[in-house]
Order: structure tokens, then sequence, then C-alpha cells
């Protein structure tokens, strides 16, 4: 009996992968249609038009890949104004993305596990938020100068907020009970963080590091028009900008929009393999 049973197990689980398998196929196949269509709509619309301000989705990618991708391949297809441009701006948006994360995980959940201190902070976090990032960068203009140190603020003061307000709203949200068991079984705090609060906070982390993504990519970009920058993706958009070089702006806006895209993607994968994980030991 029990033998049936396990079969009857294995069995409906097999069915249930190869049918979320299916889904996920036919998911895939339908946003690569969309995306074509999308594509051929704009390839057959600019043709039409005829304008040199509006090209071609074809000529955008023929000029993205003769500037950024048609290197040798022992510097994996990379040119030099790949390495000259776009490294050193997915450098700086590392940085600051990366402190951003750190600095609002850690203060995120001293502030969340506080009644106190989530009451007299949440106003000044409220306020910060709100203030549009743009803003802020002739602030670290005047304090930090131009330069690379200055757009690396930049980004991560702006992009600190929803991972911190998303946290302390994750740690605040952690199930009462599980604390009152974790007090019995005497569980030291570090313990405490690791099995209980982070598990808990996990999904509105992840929500406060996809819009802390998107800022700092809006960031990156921004704090590079700015005069003084010498290199950079927002450097070069400028610069085709000032020799009305439009073909080479509309691949520049493409690059950004295929790296927001594999950028959150990633953390989209990343996001579900540990919630998957944290659910498994829960």
């Amino acid at each position: 009996m029990r033998q049936v049973i396990r079969r009857q197990t294995a069995a409906a689980r097999r069915a249930s992968g190869d049918a979320a398998r299916s889904t996920s196929f036919r998911h895939a196949l339908l946003r690569v249609l969309v995306l074509l269509v999308a594509l051929a709509l704009w390839q057959v619309a600019a043709q039409a038009h005829g304008s040199v301000y509006f090209p071609p989705p074809g000529r955008i990618a023929h000029r993205a890949y003769a500037l950024w991708f048609s290197g040798p391949a022992r510097h994996a297809f990379l040119t030099e104004a790949a390495v000259g441009d776009v490294l050193p701006s997915l450098g700086r948006m590392a940085a600051g993305f990366g402190i951003a994360a750190v600095a609002g995980i850690g203060a995120g959940v001293a502030v969340g596990r506080s009644r106190r201190a989530y009451a007299l902070c949440n106003p000044v976090l409220q306020f910060a938020r709100a203030v549009p990032p743009p803003a802020l960068v002739p602030v670290f203009v005047v304090v930090l100068d131009f330069g690379t140190p200055m757009q690396i603020a930049s980004i991560a003061f702006s992009a600190v907020w929803p991972v911190l307000v998303n946290t302390a709203e994750g740690a605040r949200g952690t199930d009462p009970l599980r604390l009152d068991v974790a007090a019995v079984l005497r569980l030291n705090p570090v313990e405490r963080l690791r099995f209980l609060i982070l598990p808990s906070a996990l999904p509105r982390i992840f929500a406060g590091l996809r819009l802390s993504l998107s800022l700092s990519l809006i960031l990156m970009v921004f704090s590079e028009l700015l005069p003084g920058t010498a290199n950079g993706i927002g450097y070069t958009l400028t610069d085709a900008q000032s020799r009305s070089d439009l073909l080479t702006v509309w691949a520049a806006l493409l690059l950004l929009g295929v790296l927001g895209h594999l950028l959150n993607t990633a953390l989209v994968a990343v996001e579900r393999r540990m919630l998957g994980q944290g659910r498994s030991t829960a």
C-alpha cells in the first residue's frame, strides 16, 4: 500500500513539474513573440517615416554592435569604447548599489526590530524617500566635487532608502509566535536574525532591492551627464548629442534598456532561489 502511494505521489510530482515547465515555455515563447512583433512594427514605422530622428531598430542594433561588441574574442568581443565607457559605468553602479544594499539591510533590520527606533526614524525615512533622487546630485557635487566618489555617493544615498524602508517593514512583520518560540528555545540574537527575521523579511528586502537597482541605473546615467565626467554611458550620450550623432544616442538608450533588463532578470533569479530555500527550510 505504501509503495502504491509513493508511486502515485511521484507520478503527481512529475506531472506537476511537466505542467509547470510547459507553462513556463509557453510564457517565454509569448514574450519573445511580443518582442518580435514590437520590433517589426518599429522597423516598419521607422522606414515609412524616413526621419533621421527615428531610426529603425536594425540600424540602432548595428551601431551598438559596432561601438561596443565588435572587439576581438580574447577581449570577450568588447571594443575599446566598451572597456572605456560601459565597464566604468557598471563599476560605479555596482559600487553604489552594493553600498546601498548592505547599509539598507543592516539599518532596516535594526530599525524594524525596535518599536521606539521605528517610531522615531519613520518620519525621516519617509521624507528622505520622497525626495527625487536627481535633486540630490547637486548637493553631492558641492560636498564631494565632480568625480567618481561623488557619483558613487549619490547612487548609494539615493538607492538606500527603498531597501531600508522595505527591510524595516519586513523585519516588523516577523511572526510574534515564532519569536516566542525562539525565546523558549533560547536562540541568541544572531540565530534569531539568521533563522527568523531575515527569512521573514526576504520578500520585502528583494522588493526594495529591485527598486534600488532601477534607481542606481538612473542615477548612474544622470551623474555621468554632469560636467567633469570623462567616461561612462551618460558621457557617451552627452557627447553624441553635442555632435548630433543621433544613432549613437539611440544605441546608448538601447544599451541602457538591455542592461536594466538583464540586471533585473539576474536579481529576480537570485530572489526566486533564495525565497525557495527559505520556504524549504521553514
